[in-house]
C-alpha cells in the first residue's frame, strides 16, 4: 500500500471495528481503509509520532508525541485535533487497557507511563517502573507486562493500584523491544536486540525458552488461532515466524523476506493479517558524537505498508 512523503515511522494500529489501520509517519499519522487500501485522511501536526490507539467507547484516539512530550487526542470521525495532554518524557507506545479503561503513555525516557481516563481527558496517575519501557500487554485481568529496554527484564505491573508487581529478568536477552502475549498459556514473548527471542511464564518468571530470530526486531505479534509467534526484523528484512508446539516446545518454521526497515507489526484480529512498514533507505548520513549510530537515509516518495496473510 503506498503512501509516499518524507519522514520516518514507528507504530501501526489496527482498528478492527472501525475497518482502519492508522500508520506513525514522521510528523502525522496516516489513516488507511482496510477494504480499499487506500490512505483515507490524516491526522495532523503529531511531532515525533511513535504510538497510536483508539478507544472506540470514547470516540477518541491517542496518538504519542515523542518531540513534544505529549499525547494528542482526536476525533475518530473528523481526526481533528480535540486536546493535547502533557505526558512523561519521550513517550512511545501508547495502550488502551480493556480492564482497567485507561489509556497508558509508555515513556522511553524516564521510566514511567501517564495514565490517561479516555472518559475525561484527564491524567489520573503515573505509573513508576524504573527502565526505559517498551512495549506492554496485558492478561485481561488487570495485570500489564512492559519490556524494560536498558534493563532487559519484563516489568509486571497493577493496571489500577499502578503498583510493581513482579520484575522477570530477560538474560541471555538482551534490549527488549517488541512484546507478544498468550493469555491461555501465560507466556511472553520478549523480541531482544541481540537476536533472541526470549519466552517467559507471566506468572511465575521462569524462562521457558530462547529462539534465534532476524537482526533489528522492533515488534512482535502472537496469533492463537495459528498458535504462531511473529517478530519483525527492520535489520534484515524478515519475519520470523516461531510455532508454539506447546507452551513449553517452540520451534522456528519460516523466515519471511519483508523489506529493510520493516522493523514494527499490527495485527487484524478479525483477518488474521499482519502490517509493517518501511521506506527504500540510502547510506546513513556520518556518525557524530550527538548521533554515534545515524540511521540509513530515507529516499522521499517510497514510505509503503506492507501486508501479509496468515
Amino acid at each position: 500500500m503506498p503512501i509516499g512523503g518524507e519522514g520516518g515511522w514507528d507504530f501501526l494500529y489496527v482498528d478492527p471495528a472501525g475497518e482502519r489501520l492508522y500508520v506513525s509517519h514522521a510528523t502525522q499519522v496516516e489513516v488507511l481503509d482496510l477494504k480499499s487500501h487506500r490512505v483515507i485522511g490524516t491526522v495532523a501536526n503529531t511531532p515525533g509520532v511513535h504510538g497510536i490507539v483508539v478507544v472506540p467507547s470514547a470516540g477518541h484516539g491517542y496518538i504519542t508525541c515523542g518531540r513534544t512530550n505529549s499525547c494528542v487526542v482526536f476525533d475518530l470521525k473528523t481526526l481533528k485535533t480535540l486536546t493535547t495532554i502533557p505526558t512523561g518524557p519521550k513517550p512511545d507506545a501508547v495502550f488502551y487497557d480493556e480492564f482497567s479503561k485507561r489509556v497508558f503513555a509508555f515513556s522511553n525516557d524516564g521510566g514511567q507511563s501517564t495514565v490517561i481516563d479516555p472518559a475525561t481527558d484527564k491524567v489520573v496517575g503515573t505509573a513508576e517502573l524504573g527502565g526505559d519501557v517498551e512495549v506492554p500487554a496485558t492478561d485481561g485481568k488487570g495485570h500489564i507486562f512492559v519490556n524494560l529496554e536498558d534493563k532487559s527484564k519484563v516489568v509486571e505491573f497493577d493496571a489500577r493500584t499502578l503498583a510493581v508487581l513482579h520484575r522477570f529478568p530477560l538474560a541471555p536477552g538482551a534490549e527488549p523491544t517488541g512484546l507478544a502475549f498468550d493469555p491461555q498459556a501465560g507466556r511472553l514473548f520478549s523480541g531482544c536486540a541481540n537476536e533472541k527471542l526470549v519466552v517467559t511464564d507471566s506468572k511465575t518468571g521462569k524462562q521457558i525458552a530462547v529462539l534465534p530470530i532476524g537482526k533489528g526486531v522492533d515488534g512482535a505479534a502472537f496469533d492463537p488461532t495459528t498458535g504462531n509467534i511473529v517478530t519483525t526484523n527492520g535489520g534484515d528484512g524478515t519475519l520470523t515466524v516461531i510455532h508454539q508446539d506447546s507452551p513449553g516446545k517452540y520451534t522456528v518454521v519460516a523466515t519471511v523476506p519483508t523489506a529493510r526497515g520493516a522493523r514494527t507489526v499490527a495485527e487484524n484480529p478479525r483477518t488474521h493479517h499482519l502490517y509493517t512498514c518501511t521506506a527504500d533507505l540510502g547510506p546513513a548520513p556520518v556518525a557524530t558524537a550527538a548521533n554515534p549510530k545515524p540511521r540509513p537515509s530515507i529516499l522521499p516518495g517510497t514510505f509503503r505498508v506492507l501486508e501479509f496473510g496468515k
